[in-house]
């Protein structure tokens, strides 16, 4: 059977009352619709927040436990301060030997290597030639003594005689003159006879101070020649003995205006008193002076030269001998915080991390002006009591939470505890 036009038309009507009762929010359609689709949705949106819930739970689940540090509480304390200036050590005084006069040496009277006192006869050159030399310019002084002694008697003899005109003025004058030349001849003798007197003590060759002998450079039978280049031997001076310290001249100044303010120790005008460390570590047991006169600054370093006197009656101090003097500047009151609490950020500031009460990090700048021992300085920064981390510092983050072992300085440093031993500082990273 075939559709007509009336039936086409009531279709057509029909579809499009549907279409507005689907479409029209108030109708009973629409909503049933709507109620489905809701019905269907919800399971969805339940089962998804239930699987964000299940992945946070099983994150917090499986997060790693706050990191563990070792810790070290700070305490204030005196702390004296002391600076070390390295140099070496130089002689006193240094006294090349040479002869003063030509000869062949007859005898070397001293022991090389031992004391010899200022004064002390070292060699004997042949003194033969220099005692005939003494003789004869003796026996020039005898007869120009005569001469004069001639001349005098004629003076005195012409002067009455002059007065009565018995004799010329001329003849009186000629013999005052040959007097006077031969009071001159006496004299130009008597020089004679000291230089040659000299020259013969000069065949004694001594020492001019009191100091060490060295190696002889000659023998008995050898000729020596006066003023000779090459000494005979060196006669060095160890008591007492100079340390020179090369600082830079800021250094020199700080060191004056502690010296003036009364922080060093004075041991004299414009002196302050050090120790000295041997090359083997161990402490010289006389204290010495330090010096700030007569010093000039390099001018191409910016350097200057410090010296200090010490005593050194058992000759243990040798010059060439490297050396560390120790200058003691005062007592202040600070922390030691060891070295491996210490870093340094890309400025250069010397910073350290703090476990507060809470146990979260914080980063602190600190001043940290010198290192002691294996410790560092602080003298701003950080609070009496405060907690820095020495062990895990490369885990512990500014702000996150961590789990501190606290310990000792003295624990700290024992090397059972896997840390730094003491007396092995370490450069702060």
């Amino acid at each position: 059977m075939f559709p007509t036009k009336e039936s086409e038309r009531l279709s057509s009507i029909g579809k499009t009352t549907m279409h507005r009762e689907f479409c029209d929010p108030r109708s009973s359609l629409h909503l049933v619709v709507y109620r489905r689709s809701v019905l269907c949705v919800l399971p969805l949106v339940g089962a998804l927040l239930l699987g964000g819930c299940d992945e946070k739970s099983q994150a917090a689940a499986h997060a790693p436990p706050p990191p563990n540090v070792t810790v070290v509480a700070l305490n204030l304390q005196p702390v004296p301060i002391t600076t070390e200036l390295p140099g070496r050590t130089s002689a006193y005084g240094v006294a090349e030997v040479r002869p003063q006069v030509s000869g062949v040496i007859r005898d070397r009277l001293f022991t090389e290597g031992q004391d010899a006192k200022a004064g002390q006869q070292l060699y004997q050159i042949d003194p033969a030639p220099y005692q005939a030399s003494l003789d004869s310019a003796q026996a020039a002084l005898a007869r120009a003594e005569a001469t004069a002694a001639q001349a005098q008697i004629t003076v005195d003899r012409y002067g009455p005689l002059v007065r009565a005109r018995a004799v010329s003025q001329q003849d009186y004058d000629s013999a005052v003159a040959a007097l006077r030349q031969a009071q001159a001849d006496v004299n130009s003798a008597k020089a004679q006879v000291d230089t040659a007197r000299i020259n013969l003590d000069y065949t004694r060759v001594n020492s001019p101070i009191d100091g060490r002998t060295g190696r002889s450079s000659v023998t008995a039978g050898a000729l020596v020649t006066g003023d000779q280049a090459s000494s005979l031997v060196t006669v060095t001076q160890l008591d007492p003995i100079y340390v020179d310290v090369t600082q830079p001249s800021s250094t020199l100044l700080l060191l004056r205006r502690e010296l003036a303010s009364g922080t060093l120790r004075r041991v004299g005008d414009n002196q302050a008193e050090l120790h000295l460390v041997l090359e083997d570590g161990t402490e010289y047991d006389h204290p010495g002076r330090l010096q700030f006169s007569e010093v000039m600054v390099d001018q191409g370093t910016g350097s200057v030269v410090l010296r200090a006197v010490f005593p050194n009656p058992d000759g243990v101090l040798m010059p060439g001998m490297f050396v560390r003097a120790r200058l003691d500047e005062g007592v202040v009151n600070a922390m030691l915080v060891p070295q491996q609490g210490v870093i340094r950020n890309p400025r250069g500031e010397a910073t350290a991390l703090v476990v507060k009460p809470d146990d979260t990090v914080e980063q602190r700048t600190i001043r940290a002006d010198r290192a002691i021992g294996n410790k560092w300085l602080v003298t701003d920064g950080l609070q009496n009591g405060e907690r820095v981390i020495v062990e895990g510092v490369q885990l512990a983050r500014p702000g996150t939470h961590v789990t501190a072992n606290e310990v000792t300085v003295e624990q700290f440093e024992r090397p059972s505890s896997g840390t730094a031993q003491a007396g092995q500082p370490q450069a702060p990273r």
